[in-house]
């Protein structure tokens, strides 16, 4: 079970309100340094998370958010 405080926990909780997550956002909302780990942990409580790449010019970023059931792309696992 993740608790609320920890980075898990808001991460998730945000993510289940809809929100996007990317690295940028996490070190600033949940001062996270490692947003994938934290997303890897997720999964393996069994919640399927979406990544996308986002490019703005030559800058590229992941973004993450909870895949919904009418999502059509399917959401790796691990």
């Amino acid at each position: 079970m993740t608790g609320t405080n920890t980075q898990n926990g808001m991460i998730l909780r945000d993510l289940l309100e809809g929100k996007k997550i990317t690295p940028i956002s996490a070190v600033k909302d949940y001062h996270c340094m490692r947003l994938a780990a934290r997303i890897w942990d997720l999964r393996q409580q069994g919640h399927v998370i979406n990544k996308s790449i986002v490019h703005s010019g030559d800058k590229h970023w992941a973004e993450y958010k909870l895949a919904q059931a009418n999502d059509n792309q399917p959401a790796p696992v691990k």
